[in-house]
């Protein structure tokens, strides 16, 4: 069986990218399988990056010290003879600061208080998380990385794992993400973070031992879901029509609605709402999604390219025909960006119907070239580089409805 380690490291005195600091940087984490360095300095430790509203219970062997949707995220993926195969590399998962799975962030406490910090937590960014998780992996006693992946935002903490580290990393693999979020994005990200902000109960973050701002988080992971949706797929699955006899409206109406149905597509999203408000904290919906916002690849660099030079490993880039939120355009400029500032690279598009998160619901076809760029970098049989496709990649297909991990 593989040996886990579940807990939390105290980190010491941390400062974030806005200047403010922390007296004791704690990050919650579970390491799977058996740490090894080998002489020319490497490791067969592979960092694992969760996502936006992700948890450090990446697998089904961890210890399940978190609930509902961020318990075992990717558990198809990790685990004993599964893509990341944990009785071969030793694989970390962080929860990252701002977070509330039991790293720092705004619902942990405040040790000068003995409150919940709220939103007297410094501002986050997704360079914090990757600075974090080194401080972590120092403290762990691992050097150099044999792999970082991860998914949407958290395949933007790969990418700045090759900008902040690049000697510290052989192998980089950003899935379904982007060098940075596109407007369209950003308005809709806005859009639910002013959901929250202007639910009554928010009462300026401060809201810790009264009632938390649940209808303003339930309208933002509303918004944040069909982001992850398609026309096509939202018809196809739900129409118009009105939901079941025994379906009951989640949130007030207006006195008219008695008239109307209460539809299908109505339903699902309330159901999707009332699960995440119990497990996951408003404030740190905020700074998560303020994280991403801010994130962009070539901050401080003439371009994507210039950013990405100093990186002499392998990268892996994947991404997913559905995927409307980070498209596959974006993931082929990133892969340019790469082949630009010289990184060895491929770009593996998947054919896929399940949109955004088709990294979580298809494992079938996410595993095979993850592993085996994990163990024969670009050389692996089943990483297919889409620069040497002679037909241009279709990219209007959408996904059909599904549990989104990642909304918002």
């Amino acid at each position: 069986m593989t040996s886990v380690e579940s807990g939390t490291r105290h980190l010491g005195e941390f400062e974030f990218e806005c200047g403010e600091s922390i007296d004791d940087l704690q990050v919650a984490y579970e390491a799977y399988g058996e740490f090894e360095a080998d002489p020319e300095g490497g490791s067969n430790a592979v960092l694992v990056c969760h996502a936006l509203t992700g948890s450090q219970n990446v697998a089904s062997e961890g210890v399940a010290s978190t609930a509902g949707q961020a318990r075992a995220w990717w558990n198809d993926i990790v685990g004993a003879g599964k893509a990341i195969d944990t009785t071969e590399y030793y694989v970390v998962c962080a929860n990252v600061p701002g977070s509330c799975y039991g790293s720092s962030g705004p619902p942990a406490e405040n040790p000068e208080t003995g409150d919940p910090w709220g939103t007297d937590f410094p501002p986050v960014t997704i360079g914090d998380w990757t600075r974090a998780q080194r401080r972590l992996l120092d403290d762990l006693g691992v050097g150099r990385l044999h792999a970082v992946v991860g998914g949407s935002a958290g395949g933007m903490n790969v990418l700045d794992w090759a900008v902040q580290y690049p000697d510290d990393v052989k192998r980089i693999i950003p899935v379904a993400a982007a060098a940075r979020l596109d407007s369209q994005c950003l308005a809709l990200d806005a859009i639910a973070r002013r959901a929250i902000t202007s639910d009554d109960d928010w009462q300026g973050g401060d809201y810790y031992g009264g009632e938390a701002p649940t209808d303003g988080l339930a309208l933002a992971r509303q918004i944040g879901h069909v982001m992850y949706l398609s026309k096509q797929s939202m018809e196809e699955r739900f129409g118009r029509r009105a939901a079941g006899r025994d379906a009951v409206r989640s949130f007030p109406a207006d006195r008219a609605a008695g008239y109307f149905p209460y539809r299908e597509v109505e339903s699902y999203l309330d159901y999707q709402a009332e699960k995440f408000v119990d497990r996951f904290d408003p404030n740190a919906y905020l700074y998560l999604t303020r994280a991403m916002d801010d994130y962009d690849l070539s901050e401080g660099y003439e371009n994507d390219a210039d950013a990405l030079a100093a990186f002499e490993g392998e990268a892996l880039i994947m991404s997913f025909t559905g995927d409307w939120h980070f498209t596959v355009g974006q993931s082929e400029s990133l892969a340019e960006a790469c082949r630009t500032a010289g990184v060895p690279v491929a770009h593996h598009v998947v054919e896929s119907d399940h949109g955004h998160d088709a990294f979580l619901v298809e494992p079938e076809k996410v595993g095979p070239p993850l592993r085996d760029f994990l163990g024969e970098g670009l050389e692996g049989r089943a990483i297919h580089d889409t620069a040497e496709e002679e037909e241009p990649v279709e990219t209007d297909d959408f996904a059909p409805v599904h549990n989104s991990l990642f909304s918002g």
